[in-house]
């Protein structure tokens, strides 16, 4: 008996959970009743009465000339309303903007803010398989072509012979504005057209939808935007780190002042970490470093290097304890050069650097140095 009763508590539970679920989120629960009450006529005072003082603290305001009089019953959504969402480094909204605008300050120089944006756009549109109608980068306008998405809702949780599908297709324009100086965009969305048909027979256009509706149209399309861009920094930084604890391949060759120097098969970005990586490997301390100009400030001393305890100091007296200074440079699209240079900023003779090559090269090319 029990068990039986357990059994119908929890399947009543079941059901009102389920039929909670269903319900309409967009409006508000409850009776419409109130929409078909008329206004009460005011109290009419017989003559040669006096007519009582009447509070005005609960009369209801007139409605704005600007407000929308069809936006009452359940043509009134509760959602709340649709925010941007400014997820990459850099990005931000304007205080008081209620548009689907999104402003971006440059934060990695890696490539230009514009095409860096434009890329991001592009390559969400791809990955959605979502078509280009036109593109002018020059004018900053990218418009779409139709998305179309088909949506299943069912009238109720448990019958799903009733189950109502609808064919949605939007249309989007992408505009960027970017500042003179090219390191801050503003990159907006807006619907350029909107179709929606339902196997009930209902249908809507961009004429027919409310602000409020086409406002979350364009803010939802900008926040996966925002998303996708994200991933896609993580996703490069992902990337870079397992670059840098990659060993890079080494030569011996010259700076770009045809200095005698190492030259690295990798971008400056990704040499320049990689390097200190190596320093710290092979017993040099950094004191001091600039990534802009490529200067770093070391001193080596073997006391406190391990295993590496004595490799500069053998019998060839390779390199002896003190301060040194070291230049990477970017000589290429994919080559990085790093010129060992004395506290004085003069750099290595070729003989030094040839007799240094096999140690350095050596975890320069090692595998899986920690970070």
């Amino acid at each position: 008996m029990k068990n039986t009763l357990a059994l119908l508590s929890g399947l009543s539970v079941l059901a009102l959970a389920g039929c909670s679920s269903q319900q309409d989120y967009q409006t508000a629960s409850g009776s419409y009743d109130y929409l078909d009450v008329s206004q009460r006529a005011s109290v009419k005072v017989p003559e040669g009465l006096d007519s009582p003082e009447f509070s005005q603290q609960y009369e209801l305001p007139n409605v704005g000339d600007g407000a929308d009089n069809n936006l009452i019953g359940r043509s009134l959504s509760v959602q709340s309303p649709a925010l941007v969402l400014p997820l990459v480094a850099g990005s931000r909204v304007e205080e008081g903007s209620d548009s689907a605008v999104v402003v971006f300050d440059q934060v990695d120089d890696s490539k230009p803010l514009e095409d860096a944006i434009w890329d991001t756009v592009l390559s969400f549109l791809e990955e959605k398989q979502i078509g280009v109608e036109s593109f002018d980068k020059a004018a900053g306008k990218l418009v779409t072509d139709w998305t179309v998405e088909r949506i299943v809702s069912d009238d109720s949780w448990y019958d799903f012979s009733d189950a109502k599908t609808s064919e949605v297709s939007r249309r989007f324009v992408f505009q960027l504005d970017v500042k003179a100086h090219g390191r801050s965009a503003a990159l907006s969305a807006s619907l350029d057209d909107y179709k929606m048909k339902s196997s009930s027979g209902d249908a809507e256009t961009l004429a027919s939808i409310n602000e409020m509706t086409e406002r979350r149209e364009e803010i939802g399309i900008l926040n996966e935007v925002l998303g996708h861009y994200e991933y896609q920094i993580k996703l490069d930084e992902s990337k870079r780190i397992a670059q840098i604890r990659s060993g890079l391949n080494i030569e011996m060759g010259f700076d770009g002042d045809g200095a005698p120097a190492y030259v690295v098969d990798a971008q400056y970005d990704i040499a320049w970490p990689r390097m200190l990586l190596v320093l710290r490997k092979m017993g040099f301390d950094v004191k001091d470093l600039d990534k802009s100009t490529g200067l770093l400030f070391v001193s080596y001393n073997d006391e406190d290097s391990g295993w590496w305890s004595g490799l500069f100091s053998d019998d060839k007296d390779l390199l002896e304890k003190g301060e040194y200074r070291l230049k990477v440079q970017a000589i290429g699209e994919n080559k990085t050069s790093i010129t060992f240079m004395n506290d004085e900023s003069e750099p290595f003779e070729p003989n030094q650097v040839a007799d240094l090559y096999d140690q350095f090269a050596r975890v320069m090319t090692e595998d899986n140095l920690d970070i």
